[in-house]
C-alpha cells in the first residue's frame, strides 16, 4: 500500500513553524504574493529594516493571496463546498488551513467564497452544473459487448478447425472495439475536461489496458493451462485451448452493462450529497454508503451473470475467479475514471504477475532438476484446484483497490470537475 500514497490526517499544528519544507516555500509564496499586491514601488524604494519587512508580511493578508492563487476557483464555484474540494485537490488539508487562522478547509472555503461574493455583488453566480444523466449512447454502448460475445461463443460452438479459429479471433477483435466504446463514453469514461454534451476524452494508462487483456486471457484459458502444465506439460497445450471455457468471459462481457449503471448510481448519488454537504467530513460520510452499495449491487448482478451463462453453456460455474475479477476491474476503473490512474495499474500489474509466475513455474517444473518449482503450485491446486490461483490473485487486488477506493472517492476534490481540481 505504500505506492498508493500515504493519507495526509488532519491535526492541529504543534509548533508557530511550518511543518515541511514544502508547506513553508508554499505559504511564504503566498505571502509574498500578498506583500507585492499592497506594496507600491515607491514604498519598495524606500529603506527600510528587516524588522519593518517582516511586520509588513506578517500582517498581511494571506487569504487575499490565496484567493488571488485560485481565482477562477473561486469565480466559478457555486457554493463554498466547491472551493473546498478544489483546495482538497491541490494538497491543502486542516492542517494548511490552521496557518490561515481557520479550523478546517471547509472554513477557509467558507470565507473565500463569502469574499468572492462580496466583491462581486452584482455579478449573477454560476449555476451548479447538472446531475450526470442516463443518455442512450452510453447505454446502448454498455450492451453491446454482451451482444458481440454472445455471437461469438455462438459461432464458436458451430464451428471447427481453421474457420472456429478466424470466428474466435475476430470475435474477440470485435468484443475488444466495443468495450473500448464502452469505456469512452458514460460513467465508466477517464474525463479530461468538463463535458456537458456527455463527450469524455479517454486517458486509461497503456500498462493498465494490457495488465487488463492479460487477466482477461488468463480468465479464458488460465485454468486448463494450468492443468496441462501440471499433468502433461507443453504437450497438453492444444487440447487446453480445444477445450476453452467461454462462460466466464462471456459473463464478463455482459458485466459491462451492470457496470455502467453502478458506476452511473454513484456518479449521480455523489454530485447530490455535493451539492447537499455543508463539510468534508459530511460529504465522506455521506458517500462511502453509496460506494460499498453500487459495489455490492455489482457483485450480486455479477453472480447472476454467471449462474446464467454457466447455465446456457453447460459448463462448470466459476463464481469465484469470474466475480472477483470482475469486482477487480470495475475498481480500476472506477479509480481511473475520476483520475486515479497509478494505484489501479500498479495492482492489476501486481495480479497479471502472480498468475503469471504460477504458469511460467508450472510449465519450467517439466526441466530437468525444476520439479520443485511446482510444489507450491501443486498445493494450492491440491487445496482449491486450478481456479484458486485467479482467486486468490484477483481477489487480493480487489481488496486492496476497494480500500484505495473507499479512501479515495469519497473525498469531495475526487467529484469536482477536471478544471476545478487542477
Amino acid at each position: 500500500m505504500s505506492e498508493l500514497g500515504e493519507v495526509d490526517r488532519p491535526g492541529t499544528p504543534d509548533s508557530p513553524g511550518a511543518w515541511d519544507e514544502h508547506s513553508e516555500e508554499w505559504l511564504m509564496g503566498a505571502a509574498d504574493t500578498n506583500v507585492r499586491v499592497t506594496e507600491t514601488p515607491q514604498t519598495l524604494s524606500q529603506t527600510s529594516t528587516p524588522s519593518t519587512r517582516a511586520a509588513r508580511r506578517g500582517t498581511g493578508d494571506p487569504v487575499k493571496a490565496l484567493m488571488h492563487r485560485h481565482r477562477e476557483l473561486c469565480e466559478r464555484a457555486v457554493d463554498p463546498l466547491e472551493i473546498a474540494a478544489g483546495l482538497e485537490a491541490h494538497g491543502v488539508t486542516d492542517r494548511t488551513a490552521a496557518r490561515f487562522r481557520h479550523r478546517d478547509v471547509f472554513s477557509l472555503a467558507e470565507e473565500m467564497y463569502a469574499r468572492v461574493s462580496q466583491d462581486a455583488e452584482t455579478a449573477p453566480r454560476p449555476t451548479p452544473p447538472p446531475a450526470p444523466g442516463v443518455r442512450a449512447d452510453w447505454v446502448l454502448l454498455s450492451v453491446l459487448p454482451g451482444a458481440l460475445g454472445a455471437a461469438t461463443v455462438t459461432g464458436l460452438h458451430f464451428t471447427e478447425g481453421r474457420v472456429r479459429l478466424a470466428v474466435a479471433t475476430l470475435g474477440a477483435l470485435t468484443v475488444a472495439l466495443a468495450v473500448r466504446a464502452a469505456l469512452g463514453r458514460g460513467p465508466l469514461s477517464a474525463r479530461t475536461h468538463p463535458a456537458p454534451a456527455g463527450t469524455y476524452t479517454s486517458r486509461t494508462p497503456a500498462s493498465t489496458r494490457a495488465w487488463t487483456y492479460w487477466l482477461l486471457a488468463y480468465a479464458l484459458l488460465g485454468d486448463a493451462l494450468l492443468t496441462a502444465a501440471l499433468t502433461g506439460g507443453p504437450s497438453g497445450f492444444p487440447a487446453a485451448v480445444r477445450d476453452l471455457s467461454t462462460a466466464p468471459v462471456l459473463a464478463l462481457t455482459f458485466a459491462v452493462a451492470p457496470a455502467a449503471w453502478c458506476a452511473h448510481l454513484f456518479a449521480a448519488g455523489a454530485h447530490r450529497k455535493l451539492a447537499a454537504s455543508r463539510g468534508l467530513a459530511d460529504f465522506t460520510a455521506a458517500v462511502k454508503p453509496l460506494l460499498l452499495g453500487a459495489f455490492a449491487l455489482f457483485l450480486c448482478m455479477s453472480t447472476v451473470l454467471v449462474a446464467l451463462s454457466t447455465t446456457v453453456l453447460h459448463e462448470p460455474a466459476a463464481y469465484t475467479t469470474t466475480v472477483t475479477l470482475g469486482a477487480l476491474l470495475l475498481l480500476a476503473r472506477l479509480l481511473t475514471a475520476h483520475r486515479f490512474t497509478h494505484a489501479p495499474a500498479v495492482v492489476l500489474g501486481v495480479a497479471a504477475a502472480a498468475e503469471a509466475v504460477t504458469l511460467t513455474t508450472a510449465f519450467a517444473s517439466h526441466l530437468p532438476g525444476c520439479a520443485f518449482l511446482a510444489a507450491p503450485v501443486d498445493t494450492v491446486v491440491a487445496a482449491w484446484g486450478p481456479a484458486g490461483i485467479p482467486a486468490a490473485a484477483c481477489g487480493g487486488a480487489a481488496v486492496v483497490l476497494l480500500l484505495h477506493a473507499i479512501r479515495s472517492l469519497t473525498r469531495a476534490s475526487a467529484h469536482a470537475m477536471p478544471g476545478e481540481a487542477g
